[in-house]
């Protein structure tokens, strides 16, 4: 009997397909060979090799990513890394790199224009959507955040001044952020306070147990309420599970600490008047914000998908259109680089708390939170984001209002 070679080369195999078929193959194969060579030609303005050995070098899985990547952009670089179409060692620098190099400009992208037109023709943080981010987002375990966050459970940048550094890590620092705001402040015993997105209490156990003041604090995730009312039970301090449009009473003082990204620029003016109506006339009112530098960029499309639906940072120009009819601005103090080294002590927490959560999240939810952490640490030290604090008072503090000097040790 014959023996049949089934060891034809690929030459044999494309004389043996249809005219037609050999054509789309050599096509298809002629799209990938030039999408690799545009996107290996674009990465290397930004020093960086595809398929090199540096940390923040990137290797390529898949044929087909380079043609997703530069027909998607910032959506197709997080599917596809999500997917397992490439892999870096070092996410966030390679991240940074790009920004620094500025190469998002040179890939606009269908995706990039949607976000930007739906953002200005709807609504997408009113009463019904808002609460959209806390199912998704912050309800996704009081176990998983209380492993990545830390004992504070502080889900905001840490203040990571020069002897907190010295003296400790991650929770030491967001120590040092929380009691920032409270002498920032200036809260003394007997005062109430409320906190508008009040996560799950860091903020108010500690104005409540180091400044003797009481708290309200309001938030969307029914999660954080629960482990809040547990975890501040015995304090002067109370949570309440509703949108910030609904909140009532009035306040000595109000902080809002890491909220302000969901409120959408629709409904700036609206959150200063809710605040400005809830403060008391010779009050303060912090804001702890990250922000972006221009305010005509868009949401970042993967971001929005997949980590904060319906996002929207501002610019600080933006804050103060929205603000200056309401409040006047006495202090605005930009840390924004402190996030670059918050977010990596999150993903090292991520990482280290892994393999207890691995079967009920599963892999793909591993890479799409190790690219969400890292490659927002990158875009911080790019310095294409920023984290402002901003001091408002109704109508001007008498004399002036004076930023409080860093502890001159860690508390």
């Amino acid at each position: 009997m014959e023996r049949v070679d089934t060891s034809r080369s690929e030459s044999t195999l494309m004389r043996s397909e249809p005219a037609h078929d050999r054509a789309t193959t050599r096509t298809s194969r002629g799209s990938r060979d030039a999408a690799h060579a545009a996107f290996t030609s674009l990465l290397a303005r930004a020093d960086v090799r595809v398929d090199g050995d540096r940390d923040w070098d990137i290797t390529i899985n898949d044929a087909r990513t380079p043609a997703r990547i530069l027909g998607h952009g910032s959506l197709g670089l997080g599917e596809s890394y999500v997917d397992g179409g490439w892999d870096c060692p070092r996410i966030d620098e390679f991240v940074c790199r790009l920004l620094r190099t500025r190469l998002d400009e040179y890939v606009g992208t269908a995706a990039m224009a949607l976000q930007a037109l739906r953002a200005r023709l709807f609504n997408l943080q009113n009463l019904r959507r808002a609460w959209q981010v806390g199912k998704v987002h912050y309800d996704l375990g009081n176990d998983f955040f209380e492993a990545m966050l830390g004992r504070q459970m502080a889900y905001t940048c840490a203040y990571w001044q020069r002897t907190t550094a010295a003296a400790g890590g991650l929770d030491t620092a967001q120590e040092a952020k929380l009691d920032l705001i409270c002498r920032k402040l200036g809260l003394e015993p007997g005062m109430r306070m409320l906190d508008i997105g009040c996560g799950w209490g860091s903020l108010m156990k500690h104005a409540a147990e180091r400044y003797g003041v009481s708290c309200v604090g309001v938030t969307i995730s029914a999660a954080q309420t629960e482990y809040g009312r547990r975890w501040c039970a015995g304090l002067p301090v109370e949570f309440r599970l509703l949108d910030y449009r609904r909140i009532q009473g009035r306040f000595d003082r109000i902080a809002s600490a890491g909220m302000f990204e969901h409120v959408g620029h629709k409904n700036h003016r609206k959150f200063f008047e809710v605040a400005r109506r809830a403060l008391v006339d010779d009050g303060l009112f912090l804001l702890h914000t990250i922000g972006k530098n221009r305010r005509d960029t868009p949401t970042d499309p993967w971001i929005d998908r997949y980590i904060f639906p319906n996002g929207d940072l501002p610019s600080l120009g933006q804050i103060a259109d929205a603000s200056e009819a309401v409040f006047v601005t006495e202090d605005v103090h930009n840390f924004g680089a402190d996030y670059d080294r918050t977010l990596m002590a999150w993903h090292a927490n991520f990482e280290a708390a892994w393999p207890r959560f691995e079967a009920q999240y599963g892999e793909r939810f591993r890479r799409m939170w190790r690219y969400y952490l890292l490659a927002c640490a990158g875009t911080f030290r790019a310095r294409t984001t920023q984290l402002w604090q901003i001091v408002l008072s109704p109508s001007g503090v008498a004399g002036g209002y004076r930023r409080p000097g860093s502890p001159s040790i860690c508390m």
